[in-house]
């Protein structure tokens, strides 16, 4: 059997899909409520008759209603659940106010409406379950003032009546209810296509490993072995090894969701290029968003300064840790070096570049910049910096 497209479940019903289900239970456990109320109160009537013709009509509304309310298969089940919604509350606005038709005042001034309170409440429910608090809280208000003004209760009494409380704390507990369902849906659908895309990555990048990024290995080798024009062929040939490799390690942590934290390692793999290795943790590292793009421009002046003063033959490597405590990103080369005190000549000099580029913006988020120059091991050993940033 085929199903029709619309019948499928979106994320928001299989969210309130149980919430659903158990205030159409409720519905009929109040159905039995309110005939057990009109047995004992019909022959306080004085149009017993139609008392009991407005009960079969709430009979019927909420057997119907019930039913459509649990449908998930019709063509449009998001436009009936509005519409029964909707006759929900006009249904019991009516039946509330027909117990003017069936009762004197001694009667409905002192006792409950014709569809009793607690039945009354399926509306309040559904509206609240639809829309969310605000609209709960907005039908529990409406039929609380219905009730109040058919039993004329518009005075002191009213301040000392439970009706309006109850029906607005349950639109407001079940519209929280029913808005928290659904997020919890949305982040668990998230969820699981990044495990679907990370379980993706790691098939894909086994094949590619296992044939393309090999081939590409070898040939950067062999070129380079050989010489001559195949070195320009080498050259490109580790371009796009470097560029595959970033594809794969990126696929399934690039979506960013505009939230407050976003993952650091997209930032520092992507500067990656044949002469410029980068290593990053396994698991994703939150970062705020400004110290995250601060970070990965201290790290792009680094390379920047790498290319520029460490020799045409340097490579350089970065590396990510998370301590928990603190975010450590070493950038090291093996180039000519810097000796001792050449920094602190260039600012004295003017030529701010290194101190407002690296170590200004690591400093701005409470961290520090270490450079390890001559004095470790002195010039032809390479440079190595080192930025450590606190996690608070």
């Amino acid at each position: 059997m085929t199903r029709h497209p619309a019948a499928e479940l979106s994320s928001a019903d299989a969210a309130t899909a149980p919430l659903w289900r158990a205030a159409q239970a409720f519905r009929l456990v109040t159905l039995f409520y309110a005939v057990g109320q009109q047995i004992a109160s019909v022959s306080y009537y004085q149009n017993q008759r139609l008392s009991w013709v407005l009960i079969a009509l709430m009979a019927v509304w909420s057997g119907a209603s019930a039913l459509m309310l649990s449908a998930w298969h019709f063509p449009d089940v998001a436009r009936l659940r509005t519409w029964v919604v909707v006759g929900d509350q006009v249904v019991v606005i009516a039946l509330i106010a027909s117990t003017r038709l069936v009762a004197d005042y001694d009667w409905y001034h002192g006792h409950q409406t014709l569809p009793t309170t607690l039945w009354a409440a399926n509306a309040v429910i559904s509206a609240a379950i639809l829309r969310g608090p605000i609209a709960g809280v907005a039908s529990g208000l409406l039929i609380a003032a219905v009730i109040v003004t058919v039993r004329q209760q518009w005075g002191q009494d009213v301040w000392a009546d439970a009706t309006m409380p109850v029906l607005v704390s349950i639109g407001l507990a079940l519209g929280l209810a029913a808005n928290t369902a659904r997020r919890a849906q949305g982040q668990l659908e998230r969820a699981v296509r990044l495990t679907a895309a990370t379980q993706e990555r790691e098939r894909l990048s086994r094949e590619v490993h296992d044939g393309v990024l090999q081939v590409l290995s070898y040939i950067k080798r062999r070129g380079s072995e050989i010489g001559g024009p195949t070195e320009e062929l080498a050259r490109r040939a580790g371009e796009q090894e470097v560029a595959l490799r970033v594809l794969l390690s990126e696929q399934g942590v690039r979506e960013d969701t505009g939230g407050v934290d976003i993952d650091l390692r997209p930032l520092l793999t992507v500067q990656a290029t044949p002469k410029v290795f980068v290593s990053t943790p396994g698991q994703s590292v939150p970062v705020g968003r400004w110290a995250a793009q601060e970070i990965a421009a201290a790290v792009s002046t680094a390379l920047s300064n790498v290319a520029l003063h460490a020799g045409a033959g340097a490579k350089a490597y970065v590396l990510l840790e998370d301590t928990g405590d603190e975010l450590i990103i070493s950038v090291r080369d093996d180039g000519v070096g810097i000796p001792a005190g050449r920094l602190a000549e260039a600012e004295a000099e003017g030529r701010m570049g290194v101190s407002r580029s690296i170590v200004g913006r690591i400093a701005a988020l409470g961290g520090g910049a270490d450079l390890l120059t001559e004095a470790d091991g002195g010039v032809g050993f390479g440079t190595e910096w080192e930025f450590r940033v606190p996690r608070s």
